[in-house]
Formats: C-alpha cells, structure tokens, sequence
C-alpha cells in the first residue's frame, strides 16, 4: 500500500470535485437621494445630495450641482456603516478616521440606504459568502498532508531532534518494505494451497480399480503396479522465493522497538523544551498584550481628536462627553469669546456713531398695544416680589459678592432642567436709573455692551417703550445655540411717597410670534428678566447745582431662565455664576462711560 493511497483513502471525494459557483449579478444599480450630513459645529445637519454607485458613496450640495463634481466620496470596500444605537434616522459610515455622520428622512428611508450600501459592498466581492468559496476545496487536502511535516522540520529546531526525525523516516522506509515482503509471502502462500486442493480433488475423481491402497501410515499411496509416491507435498520455506519468514519476523520486531525508542528519545527531547518554549511564549504574548493595549489607547485618542465637536459630542442627553470636558470646553470658549470682545471694543471707543438715538423721556407712558395687559402682569409682579429683601429668605444663597455687588441664587429644577431663580443688588455712582434702563432697553445700544448675542432683530414695534425681539446667541461650544422671542417694555413708576424715589423698569419675557417661529439650528429658551432701578440724590454743598457726584443708582436684577435642551446642571450654575457678575460690571461701566459728558436724566 503506497503513501499516496493512504492519504487519499483518508479525503473525501466530494472534496476533490470543484464547486460550481453561484450566479453572481453583474452590477447594481445607481442608487441616490437627500440626506443630512454633519458638516461642523457652527452649522450642524446639513442637506446634501448623496449618490451611491459603483461601491462609492460621493456627495453633492444640491442635485443640480453633480456635473460640477462631487465634494467628497467614500469607497465602500473597507468602510463600516453603523446605525445610530439612539437616533432611529442616523447612521455613521466610517473609513480609519473618516466619519461620516448621516441623517436620513425617517427610519425607514435609512433601512433602504444601510440595505443599498450592502448590495453594493456584496456586489463587488466584498465580504460576501461568494468570494470565500472561490478559494476551491482541494486547499483543504494539500494544507492537511503538508501540516505535520512543516510542523516537524520546522517548529522545533534543534539538531539532535533532527537526527532523531531523520532515523524516523529510515525505519519508516524499511517497514514498508518489510510489509511488502511479508504481503508477498502471504500471497505465495495462499496460491500453492489453493494448487494443493485443486490437485486433491482430481485424484479423488479417479476410477475406484485404480485407485491406489492406503497404507497404514495414512501417508502414501499405493498405485497398482505397487509403486508408491507421496500424495501432498510438504512446502519447503525455501520453495516459495526463498522467504525466511522467521528472520523477517525477527527484523521487523527490531524496526518497531527502533521506532518506539527513538519516539521516547524525541518526547524527551521535546519536554526538555517545553519550559523554555514556554517561558519565551509568556514573553511574547506580554509584549503582545502591551502592545495591543497601547494600539487601543493611541486609537481611542486619535478617534476622540479627530471625532471631538462630532454630533455624539454634542449637548444631548446621550452625549460622549463628560460634565467636567463639558465645563472646561464651555469655559475656554467665553475666555476666547472674552479676549475678542476686549480687542472689538477698543476698536468700537474710536468710531463715533454716526445718528445717535435722543436720549429724552418718551417711555413714562404705558403705550396701548395686544400686549398691554400681560405687560401690566409682569411689572406689578416684579415690583411686589423682585424687590423684597433676601436677608430673610433661606432659600437664596449668596454665590459671589464683589464691593457693592451680591448674587444670589435659589437652585430649583424641573424635569432635569435647571431653572434657578438669580437675583443680583448694585450700587453705581453717576449714573441714574432712566439712562440705565435706557441703555438696557434701546437696541440702538445692544451690540456695544452685549457680548454674547450673534444677530438680533425687532420682530415688532409695539409701542414706543415696547417691542417684541428676536435675539440669537454665540454658541459656546459643545452646548447647543440658544436664541430668545421676547417682548421688552419700559416704565417709570411714579412713588407713592414724596420721600421715595421714583423707580425705572425693564422687563423682557418671552412671547411666541408667527414671524420668528422655532427651528432647528437653536435651542429656544425662556426667559423673565427685570432691570430695576432707584436713583437716589445727595444734597449739594451751598448753592452748588446737583452733579454726577451727587447721584447713585440702586441697582435690582432679577432673571429667570429656562436655558432648554439637556446641559448639565453643575455646567449652567457655573457658567451663571461666571457670567452674571461680568455683566453687571460691564454694563454698569459701559454706562457711566456713555453719559459723563452729557446732562443727567432723571
């Protein structure tokens, strides 16, 4: 029996016979539609046209801007498309550290883009079921004749275990021919008892009178002229080829207890081995281990670099970033948004403005507008609750006080959003309490001493000391942009008593209106805010005229805001904390600037 037969008695012949593969279409076609894509931070979800064909997915800023060329693409061979695990309309399609995030119309619309993706991706070979079975099946038996051998000569590469497999391969050639010896002896045999019965059987065919006597030594016969002759031949060992069956015998025992000891000697061999086979192992799986713990750090740094201001690190309540990255993120943004203000404002002292805004009393009278009433509402309240002392109060607190200036805060929330009431006292000498609220209500003045609005606009004039605004703010990377509908009115309130003064008021709320309806690209807050105001007058010394000198403003400002959307609440407190004090400051100051040289307004 040959090697060969004997390893291809072990392999099946469904192996051997080739495959017939299956039908493979010969292309997809052109697939494309609208989708939105992430662009950046400043302008989120974007509509883009998106064209998939031939295993690339390319787009387009409109449909008709594709004869132009495409403004990115994607071969989908190695790119990996992940449905959103929250957002049932997105789906991030992603090649090494491209990203590209995707939002389709509806769920089911993304269901007909991921499918269209991967008819594409199987249409061109891969990943598919198809292009694995190509490799043919014969790989199979070629790799199982070839494993043991390439594992013996090759694995273990000392010189006495060499020895030891090559004296293994000599005893194999000599079993075999001693099987073969031995096979042909045991075939000779078998053929001269088959002659021996086939002769046995014609003498007893023979004719009774002549068949020959039987001795009795039951050994030969007798023919009738009284000759005798041995019926069955004994066989010589030497009469079939010459075999000595028994020295074959003998050197096939040999062989195999050669076989066995040198077996023993290469298990010992390998066993002396093992330890320091093992111990190198061990090093290399923790130099292994060490590696892949760096590759995984090094990849999750890339990925957070070149992924960071991406929709999942948005404000949202799945966001990927933690409220200390949110705090320190929104922090450096109003420290940048801070240092650019200072360098504008230099630049705003030297220009002159060109058709100043009269400062004159037009604002005392109440006005007649849809609004009036609620108006009313809102200045009644704030002067019943929002000049109330907080000395009292246990649920203020006192979060910063600067010179004349206290802050305090009384934390509520609601539904997860924080909604904490502020109220803020100041005292500015110079400076009265109409040109404050003028200075607080007239838009004419707002981009010069407002530093975190981005756009603004008077939706509708109400009266001439109401309005209704719309106000967008800078975004503060990585919150959502915030914007404001709110109505905004004017009123001095006359004293009750002589003694007292009068007081000026701003009041800004929110109202809806059908010409700044809520969109997308900003989160719409709500807002209460009143600007409160006393002046309050020294006498003059003899019979000098009252001056700047002689004048202080008490100051009240009361704010109610309801920011929306999900920003964490130890963020909002802090950035309020921040924000309101540097406010008043520099307003106040913008304030007593604008009005030093000019008549004081009671």
């Amino acid at each position: 029996m040959s090697d060969n037969q004997s390893w291809n008695s072990s392999g099946s012949e469904e192996d051997l016979e080739p495959r017939e593969e299956p039908a493979h279409p010969v292309g997809i076609g052109e697939f494309s539609g609208v989708l939105s894509k992430w662009t950046n931070y400043i302008h989120g979800w974007q509509d883009r046209w998106v064209v998939l064909k031939n295993n690339t997915l390319s787009y387009y800023k409109a449909q008709d801007e594709t004869e132009y060329g495409c403004r990115g693409s994607l071969c989908l061979s190695k790119a990996v498309i992940t449905p959103h695990e929250f957002d049932e309309c997105r789906l991030d399609i992603s090649v090494n550290d491209s990203v590209w995030y995707m939002r389709a119309q509806d769920p089911e619309h993304r269901h007909q883009w991921i499918d269209s993706i991967e008819l594409h991706r199987a249409d061109s070979g891969y990943g598919s079921e198809c292009s694995l079975r190509r490799h043919g099946s014969m790989l199979s038996l070629t790799s199982a004749t070839s494993g043991y051998s390439a594992t013996s000569t090759s694995s273990f590469k000392g010189h006495s275990l060499k020895e030891k497999l090559a004296e293994m391969e000599t005893f194999r050639d000599i079993l075999c021919r001693q099987v073969d010896t031995l096979q042909k002896y045991f075939d000779s045999c078998s053929d001269a008892v088959s002659k021996d019965e086939l002769q046995r059987d014609k003498i007893v065919e023979d004719d009774e009178d002549d068949f020959p006597n039987t001795r009795t030594d039951g050994e030969f016969l007798h023919n009738n002229n009284g000759s005798k002759e041995k019926l069955f031949q004994s066989l010589s060992p030497k009469g079939i080829n010459g075999i000595d069956f028994k020295g074959e015998a003998i050197t096939f025992k040999a062989t195999t207890a050669g076989i066995l000891a040198t077996l023993s000697h290469c298990i010992d061999l390998m066993v002396k081995r093992e330890d320091s086979w093992q111990k190198r192992l061990d090093k290399e799986m923790e130099k292994r281990r060490r590696i892949e713990e760096g590759y995984k750090s090094a990849l999750n740094e890339l990925k957070k670099k070149s992924h960071f201001g991406g929709p999942d690190y948005e404000e949202g309540p799945n966001s990927l970033i933690n409220e200390d990255e949110f705090f320190d993120a929104v922090e450096a943004a109003l420290d940048r948004q801070d240092k650019i203000e200072e360098q504008c404002q230099t630049e705003k002292t030297r220009i002159q403005r060109s058709s100043p805004v009269p400062l004159v009393d037009v604002y005392s009278s109440t006005g007649s507008h849809r609004f009036s009433d609620k108006v009313e509402e809102m200045v009644r309240n704030h002067m019943t609750y929002s000049l109330q002392d907080v000395g009292g109060d246990a649920n203020w607190q006192l979060v910063v006080e600067e010179g004349e200036m206290k802050v305090y805060r009384r934390e509520v929330e609601e539904n997860g959003i924080v909604l904490d009431p502020l109220k803020a006292t100041h005292s500015v000498k110079g400076v009265t309490g109409h040109e404050l609220c003028h200075y607080f209500w007239d838009t004419a003045y707002r981009n010069d001493w407002e530093t975190t609005i981005e756009n603004f606009n008077v939706v509708e004039t109400l009266s001439e000391n109401a309005a209704i605004i719309y106000q967008a703010h800078k975004r503060v990377w990585p919150a959502s942009q915030r914007d404001v509908l709110y109505l905004s009115a004017m009123r001095k309130i006359l004293a009750n008593n002589e003694n007292d003064p009068d007081t000026w008021l701003v009041c800004n709320f929110s109202v809806d209106h059908d010409k700044a309806q809520v969109t997308s690209r900003c989160v719409r807050a709500k807002i209460n805010i009143a600007m409160i105001c006393q002046t309050l007058v020294s006498p003059p010394e003899g019979d000098k005229e009252i001056s700047r000198d002689n004048i202080l403003c008490k100051i009240t400002y009361v704010a109610n805001v309801n920011p929306g959307g999900w920003a964490p609440a130890s963020v909002l407190r802090a950035v309020a904390k921040r924000e309101y004090p540097k406010f008043l400051k520099r307003f106040t100051s913008y304030v007593q600037e604008k009005t030093a040289s000019k008549p004081i307004l009671f």
